[in-house]
């Protein structure tokens, strides 16, 4: 007997077949190490069941801290990087003569790898660097007077993470901007004009709430990035010196494990703290934001 599939049938199908694959690949690459982490941070070497991993996290000297500096680089870094990114986006969506030449100046820092963008601040900042060179052969200091930019302090190496992060994150940020707004439709920007409206009451009551969807995407997708910032820091600074949740997690994994195995389970146990503070941050943005509806209010 041939069975025969109707055409309804395989329109709601057919999205399923071709997601399939990805689905696959995340259950096995993804789902799995997930679930490996979070079942082996409840145990000890020996298999037995146990908190010790997170009472250990807890009353980890460095924990708090490492929480404050990462939400504290976070909220500033993307705020300043939305603001710069929009303002660059709106510029470049001007198409004025050379708009393309900036689009791609600006683009740059997107295209060096974190480990490059660490190794050449690193060497710029540092007090014989190339930035205090510049600023003496242009004399607002004296050769006596060099800068010393990474003097050890922890909110001034905090503010120069924020600018090096921005520097590099910028770029991306500003091509989803940009993006969303050549997708836009030009004839209600225009109606806001034939209405009496000003560039600003255009842009604020037309032009943002277009790009809501596109906006919300580019700060997920930096919101994550910069909650798990570390690389930079630590490649500038080392390991504890200025500690985030993430380069905590890699200190006790890299640096500890190693010499002693139980610091492996307290890894996993961080990696799951970490997993948890960002989904947490991403819904709570998601349901500030309006991006998350009932289904009677849709």
């Amino acid at each position: 007997m041939k069975l025969s599939i109707s055409e309804e049938t395989k329109k709601n199908i057919v999205p399923y077949i071709l997601i399939a694959p990805t689905i696959i690949w995340y259950a096995f690459f993804w789902a799995r190490p997930v679930i490996h982490a979070f079942y082996g941070s409840f145990f000890d070497l020996h298999g037995n069941f146990t908190l010790d991993n997170y009472k250990f996290i807890f009353h980890d000297p460095y924990f708090l801290p490492a929480i404050f500096n990462t939400f504290f680089i976070a909220i500033v870094s993307v705020s300043l990087e939305f603001v710069l990114a929009f303002g660059l986006s709106l510029l470049i969506n001007m198409r004025f003569k050379g708009a393309g030449v900036l689009l791609f100046i600006a683009t740059i820092p997107m295209a060096l790898p974190f480990v490059a963008v660490a190794a050449m601040w690193k060497a710029g900042l540092a007090t014989y660097g190339w930035l205090n060179s510049f600023l003496y052969h242009v004399g607002l200091i004296t050769k006596s007077g060099k800068i010393v930019f990474m003097s050890g302090a922890k909110w001034p190496s905090i503010f120069l993470i924020i600018i090096i992060d921005a520097w590099g994150v910028i770029p991306s940020m500003m091509i989803i901007l940009v993006a969303g707004m050549q997708n836009l439709n030009e004839e209600l920007k225009e109606a806001g004009y034939i209405f009496g409206g000003t560039k600003f009451t255009v842009l604020r009551k037309i032009v943002i709430p277009l790009l809501k969807p596109t906006i919300t995407t580019a700060l997920i997708l930096r919101i994550i990035s910069a909650i798990q910032i570390w690389a930079i820091i630590t490649l500038m600074f080392g390991y504890l010196r200025l500690p985030t949740l993430v380069s905590q997690l890699v200190f006790y994994n890299d640096q500890r494990a190693p010499a002693d195995p139980v610091y492996y389970q307290r890894s996993l146990a961080y990696s799951v703290i970490v997993a948890i503070i960002i989904s947490s941050v991403v819904i709570l943005y998601l349901k500030v934001s309006g991006s998350f509806k009932s289904e009677e209010e849709a």
